[in-house]
């Protein structure tokens, strides 16, 4: 159910000025999707907020900080079929802090296989995906978008 009427808008908010109650609305929501409670009521009893404030605000409250402080990109590789080869792309991904947000993997024909992966570099990340290219195994690499 969308709470919003057609007349409100988003805004973001500095959260050091907002009331407690939001920022423990938006713990309750991060233990919950990682699993670390298994019932809302109990996510809440150990955030410290009600139930009902939990239930009042939990569709209108939304962290900014992931989507718009990090890079997302598409690669298109073409990979050996070669054991390890995969693994090896991703350890390399993961040196550059990239947290892989997809992976699909064709059949390999003729000995190779085309693989897309989405991923998202922290600010940390250096910017050269193009080197994965010069990896034992890779025969191509296409960043298809990179933001």
């Amino acid at each position: 159910m969308d709470t919003r009427s057609e007349s409100s808008q988003l805004i973001v908010v500095d959260s050091a000025i907002l009331p407690d109650v939001f920022t423990k609305v938006l713990e309750v929501k991060k233990l919950m999707a990682q699993k670390s409670e298994k019932s809302f009521a109990s996510a809440c009893k150990r955030i410290g907020i009600s139930r009902s404030a939990y239930y009042k605000y939990k569709d209108s409250i939304f962290s900014y900080d992931e989507l718009f402080s990090r890079k997302i990109a598409n690669l298109y590789l073409l990979l050996s079929d070669s054991p390890g080869v995969l693994s090896s792309v991703l350890v390399f991904l993961h040196s550059l802090h990239a947290n892989i947000l997809t992976v699909n993997q064709s059949i390999p024909v003729d000995g190779a296989a085309a693989v897309n992966i989405s991923l998202r570099l922290s600010d940390e990340s250096p910017v050269s995906l193009s080197s994965v290219a010069e990896l034992d195994g890779v025969l191509e690499v296409k960043i298809l978008s990179a933001e």
